[in-house]
């Protein structure tokens, strides 16, 4: 253990793992520690039934019902990949896909008015939605054609909107677009938690759009993919990456101090040896004087014997519920998964729902998302408060991750992840680089 090393990593987050990947394949020398005896910590997946039950303190053990515990690996922070989205491309260049293998998401659903409706995200679909009325559609869908044709670099194909100073608000006016195609665009398409980005440059919003677009052509049936026995396949997948090139990992290895000298970190003390490094990645539980709450997120796992109620039947959805439609500032997702995807036991199904909390009830705020669901088995609660770092690093070289939030897509942990790597390395993280350094990285790992 008394060792020096480039970068010592603590916690087996998806952060921690893939940043402990990308800083070995860049010729760094890095230990991985966590003081638990699994993979993922807060973004794990729970394995069999019986530690869940224990886990979220419920007494007794899992009804004969659910089957064989070893059946189920159940998320405990609910995403989904955008097919063609940040993590999928990492994945993609690091060929850690050779870990793993996906199914595509069933459906993508947007709750109005108590029911839920298909996500409309095509020209054809568009038309024949039975969100909007007949002249709605025909404008969403010339919406829909220009922001497809849109390209920031090409003024001819941006019909007078300025992209860095028109606002979205002002685009969907162009269109003469109402309240709630504005709703289910901003949140099931662009997949905004809140209404801030209407006032924002549009720029963002168009990308994120096609971002949605993209991802859905390459499949079909929704923009999303799943991992077959869960998201805990996530981080193990990149933890053989940071192994095949030299990263050194420990669990169940207790964090006893993260050593400090003039206000620079040095090293990680564990059951009395000391680790030595230049650079710390870690998440805030190890080191919470240096991060803020930022916030709460409830999710409520859920499971059914049921596929969700007006889905076609799917084995796996997602649902939108856009903050205006139950009088919020955030929106609530479900995710729906099921023993499709090898995480829970024949004809079972898994829906988890979560948002940002906003009263001193949370229950209460996600019941719109539990009455869909409904009859429930089992569901276990719980309340998560969210951190972000108070100490970007530049002095300490003490990186901390922020706390999952409540979106149902990773976009916004590979965004976490790039700023880390910039405050680390100076340099932007460039998809483009790494696909240059592509066969260098992986020619001698195959």
């Amino acid at each position: 253990m008394d060792e020096e090393y480039d970068v010592i990593v603590l916690g087996t987050g998806l952060t921690e793992c893939i940043l402990s990947g990308i800083m070995s394949v860049n010729g760094k020398k890095v230990l991985h520690m966590d003081r638990n005896a699994y993979y993922g910590a807060e973004s794990a997946s729970i394995t069999p039934l019986e530690d869940l039950y224990k886990r979220f303190k419920i007494p007794g053990a899992p009804p004969a019902s659910m089957g064989k515990g070893r059946d189920w690996n159940v998320d405990l922070i609910p995403k989904f990949l955008m097919a063609n989205g940040q993590l999928v491309r990492m994945l993609l260049i690091t060929k850690v896909t050779r870990y793993l293998e996906f199914k595509v998401i069933e459906g993508s659903f947007v709750y109005k008015k108590g029911s839920i409706h298909k996500v409309p995200s095509t020209e054809t679909e568009a038309l024949s939605s039975s969100l909007m009325g007949l002249f709605e559609k025909r404008r969403f869908r010339s919406f829909l054609v220009f922001i497809a044709k849109f390209d920031e670099n090409d003024p001819t194909t941006m019909q007078d909107v300025d992209p860095n100073k028109t606002t979205m608000r002002d685009v969907f006016k162009k269109f003469n677009l109402g309240q709630e195609v504005m709703d289910f665009t901003g949140h099931s398409l662009a997949l905004y938690r809140t209404d801030e980005y209407l006032d924002h440059p549009c720029v963002e919003t168009i990308n994120r759009i096609k971002l949605y677009s993209e991802s859905l052509a390459r499949y079909g049936k929704s923009p999303y993919l799943y991992p077959l026995y869960g998201l805990g396949e996530l981080p193990q997948g990149f933890a053989r990456l940071s192994a095949i090139y030299g990263g050194t990992y420990m669990l169940d290895k207790p964090v006893d101090e993260i050593v400090m000298e003039n206000g620079r970190v040095v090293g990680v003390k564990s059951q009395g040896e000391i680790a030595r490094c230049k650079q710390l990645i870690c998440d805030p539980s190890y080191i919470m004087d240096r991060v803020t709450k930022v916030g709460q997120v409830i999710r409520v796992i859920c499971i059914m014997s049921h596929p969700i109620k007006n889905t076609g039947d799917v084995n796996s959805c997602q649902i939108i519920i856009p903050q205006n439609q139950v009088n919020r500032k955030h929106d609530i997702y479900v995710c729906m998964i099921s023993y499709a995807h090898n995480i829970a036991a024949q004809g079972k199904y898994i829906a988890i729902v979560s948002t940002t909390v906003e009263t001193s009830d949370p229950e209460k705020e996600i019941k719109p998302a539990l009455d869909l669901l409904d009859p429930i088995e089992q569901k276990f609660v719980s309340i998560s408060d969210q951190y972000a770092p108070t100490d970007l690093g530049t002095e300490s070289q003490v990186f901390i991750s922020r706390t999952y939030d409540a979106t149902t897509h990773f976009e916004t942990t590979c965004d976490d992840i790039k700023d880390i790597y910039r405050r680390m390395t100076g340099t932007d993280f460039d998809f483009a680089e790494m696909e240059r350094k592509k066969n260098d990285i992986c020619g001698d790992a195959d």
